[in-house]
């Protein structure tokens, strides 16, 4: 998605000179990055038994408490043995000796139980490519195998600590899945010179590199996300606003309710039900074709956490008693408590806070109403003003904001009032086009990007997410937004008047204003960040467009297209063969794909345009290709497409492989010619799903008017486009199209009627396939 910018960014710098620690060097950070990866593994608890945990050991303890208590002995004469090797003591009469006895077996059979299950399912799910790949689904015998060792109700942590590691991919099957998805975009010229400087690289310096590679892979639980989180996101020092932020939308429809203080006040009370059942581990896991589990690394991170600007690199601020939210509204910040006398607030009581808030009648302090704008623009200068925000006396507050559990966005009407001051000098777009742009980059100083979501709630109703992406991948937040949206429009529903159900308990604390104190360097900065974000949101051209899934669908039973024709490789193919004909020629695709079948997998990128692909878009362009050869060669396409796809969720994707390779070589001071070229690569279309109907909460079949619309991100280069696409129920796709307006050769809605047309002619070649 959005990262596909940052890692042609991290490519483009990777010829420059840099520090060089030698191999001694690049040995110390291996083992200090290996050190960090197991101490927080220890603190996060991933020792933990995968289920059950104290709760049966104690239903143990018990039934064997019961059962010698019935005269029974059911360690066999272990417990007894362990009796009499106990010390005599006053304190330890027999009684107490042979009950300790029966504990300490009782515990030791428990653990002995749990690491057996412990160890079977690591053995289980250790090939998750052997079970994607098969035709006919995961084998039955493996199916009853994993839920008998899962135990009857897992969650969502329950497969953490057993999940395999991701996997080193023989370092020659790397460059030649690269060369074969980058080939038929560059052209023969330019291909063969890559596959020259490919060929010259594996000789050396490759193999010196990859040991490097399989010396973290062995010493640390992955050998590639820490790195992946650090150079691609951390120390990217460009704007986070457009560039690098993504977005979730609400409901296609009309909003549940036009009151905006009692749509936060629902969607409030839903996020932090979701932190608390995340808190005591009781939320369902999420598994792949409902079958292989996922990491469940990025969700420790989703509440209270915020990214703290520095002058070379970010860090990652987690930690907070999650008893207020800060809300910003006309230029303010607010304190938000979301507790009382030891409980959570209701939705109506929180719909009170918030209309305290919209009806607050101060005024901005100085300097205060740009203040998010530091959070939009440049890292370094925006690290050097938070220096002296913390030293001042705006310490306090910003310390409230960056503990607090998210940020709460309360907006005017979608955030974008063409005759307001302080426009971005967008002109008037369509209703889904404006939310979209609001949720993006809104004014660019009513955010607190930096957050790991803001929540925005419009004065009509209508919400959404704006989520910073160091933290996690998409996978998750889309998770916590299929449960918000389902729990404020199924469970907590609203009455007549608009407002939320529940009582009020009077007395409950006001929201409190954070008081800044902003020094006149920090308002320059601002005011400066301002200027540039405006400039960067005005020239964001976003456009949101739904289409009928008959075009990416056969006629027919469900079961049998599902199995011929998967819908994402059509839309794939649907997508290359769009920008083929809007921009004339082949494009560099950067596909996401989750790669959380591993411990801290992550995401990974679909290989390329493959030469399938290729001779599809080219067949649909050439009018003496007849109608079965381009059909064959659709399925041809698509069927790659399915491979390449598997390949990346299980660990054979080449691009975090080519990254590791990178950032190795930058350790020991090496600049090879193969890599800088092969991670700068311009990708004209960056592509990404949203996923929103991971647990089905939302079943469109039994409430169609409940279709979320999905979300977006910026344009992955200046003169490309990026799409997301989300399923809005069985009949539409909804697709989110972004781009430069500067650049003269893009237009997003252009793309949009192109993506329309593509996949209309997808579907003519689909119907009558007899075979």
């Amino acid at each position: 998605m959005a990262e596909a910018r940052q890692v042609q960014a991290f490519g483009l710098g990777l010829g420059a000179p840099g520090a060089a620690g030698g191999l001694g060097g690049a040995l110390r950070h291996i083992c200090l990055a290996a050190l960090r990866a197991w101490t927080t593994r220890l603190l996060r608890g991933r020792w933990v038994l995968p289920h059950g945990g104290a709760r049966s050991w104690l239903v143990l303890a018990c039934a064997m408490g019961l059962c010698q208590a019935a005269g029974l002995d059911p360690s066999l004469g272990v417990a007894g043995a362990l009796a009499g090797g106990l010390p005599h003591s006053p304190l330890l009469p027999g009684g107490a000796r042979g009950g300790l006895a029966l504990l300490l077996f009782a515990s030791a059979l428990w653990l002995a139980l749990a690491l057996t299950l412990r160890l079977g399912l690591r053995l289980l799910l250790r090939c998750p490519a052997a079970v994607l790949g098969r035709p006919g689904g995961p084998p039955r015998l493996w199916l009853a195998l994993v839920r008998m060792f899962a135990g009857r109700r897992p969650t969502l942590r329950s497969f953490q600590g057993v999940l395999p590691r991701r996997p080193l991919p023989p370092l020659h099957d790397t460059l030649r899945r690269f060369l074969e998805g980058v080939r038929p975009a560059l052209g023969e010229p330019r291909g063969r010179r890559l596959a020259a400087l490919a060929r010259s690289f594996e000789a050396s310096p490759g193999p010196r590199l990859q040991r490097l590679l399989r010396l973290k892979a062995w010493a640390g639980p992955d050998y590639v996300s820490d790195w992946w989180e650090e150079h691609v996101h951390l120390r990217a020092r460009g704007p986070l606003a457009v560039h690098s932020n993504y977005y979730l939308l609400d409901f296609l429809g009309p909003p549940p309710t036009r009151v905006q203080a009692a749509r936060a006040g629902n969607a409030v009370f839903a996020l932090l039900r979701f932190r608390h059942l995340l808190q005591r581990d009781e939320l369902q896991p999420v598994l792949v074709q409902g079958t292989l589990p996922t990491c469940s690394a990025p969700y420790e991170r989703m509440f209270d956490t915020t990214r703290v600007p520095g002058e070379e690199a970010d860090r990652l601020l987690h930690g907070g008693d999650g008893g207020h939210v800060v809300a910003v509204h006309g230029g303010r910040f607010f304190g938000v408590p979301v507790r009382h006398r030891g409980r959570a607030l209701g939705p109506r009581e929180l719909q009170a806070q918030f209309q305290r808030v919209l009806e607050d009648a101060g005024a901005p302090a100085g300097g205060e109403a740009a203040l998010g704008a530091l959070t939009a623009g440049d890292r370094a200068p925006w690290a050097r003003a938070r220096a002296l925000l913390a030293a001042g006396g705006s310490a306090g507050a910003l310390a409230m904001l960056e503990t607090a559990a998210f940020v709460v966005a309360l907006d005017g009407l979608l955030g974008l009032d063409p005759r307001a001051e302080d426009h971005a000098g967008v002109p008037p777009a369509r209703p889904l086009d404006a939310y979209a742009k609001a949720l993006l980059h809104g004014r660019c100083h009513d955010r607190w990007f930096d957050k790991s979501f803001n929540l925005v709630v419009f004065d009509d109703g209508t919400m959404g997410l704006n989520v910073e992406q160091s933290w996690g991948d998409v996978a998750a937040v889309g998770h916590l937004w299929e449960y918000v949206l389902a729990t404020d429009a199924l469970e907590l529903g609203y009455e007549a008047s608009g407002d939320c159900r529940g009582g009020l308990e009077p007395g409950l604390p006001p929201p409190q204003r954070l008081h800044w104190d902003i020094p006149d360097e920090c308002q320059a900065a601002a005011a400066g960040a301002l200027r540039g974000a405006r400039a960067l949101a005005a020239d964001l051209e976003l456009h949101v467009c739904v289409v009928a899934a008959t075009a990416v669908t056969v006629p027919g039973p469900p079961a049998a297209r599902g199995h011929r024709w998967r819908p994402d490789g059509l839309l794939h193919l649907g997508l290359l063969l769009a920008h083929s004909r809007d921009r004339g020629g082949l494009c560099l695709p950067f596909e996401a794909a989750s790669g959380r079948l591993f411990a801290e997998g992550g995401t990974e990128a679909v290989g390329g345009c493959s030469a399938e692909a290729a001779r599809f878009v080219t067949a649909m362009g050439d009018p003496r290709a007849s109608r079965g050869q381009r059909r064959a060669l659709l399925r041809a396409a698509v069927t790659r497409h399915g491979e390449l796809r598997r390949a990346a969720m299980t660990g054979a994707g080449p691009q975090r492989h080519l990254f590791a390779l990178a950032v190795a070589a930058r350790l020991l001071g090496l600049r090879p010619p193969f890599l800088c070229q092969a991670l700068a690569q311009p990708w004209g279309l960056a592509v990404g799903q949203m996923p929103l109907q991971q647990l089905g909460l939302l079943d469109p079949r039994r409430h169609p008017q409940l279709l979320p619309a999905g979300g977006g991100f910026g344009p992955a280069t200046d003169d490309g486009y990026g799409v997301c696409y989300a399923p809005a129920g069985d009949d539409a796709f909804v697709f989110h199209v972004s781009c430069k307006a500067s650049c003269p050769e893009t237009d997003a809605r252009r793309f949009a009627g192109h993506i329309r047309a593509a996949l209309l002619d997808l579907r003519d070649l689909l119907e009558g396939d007899d075979g």
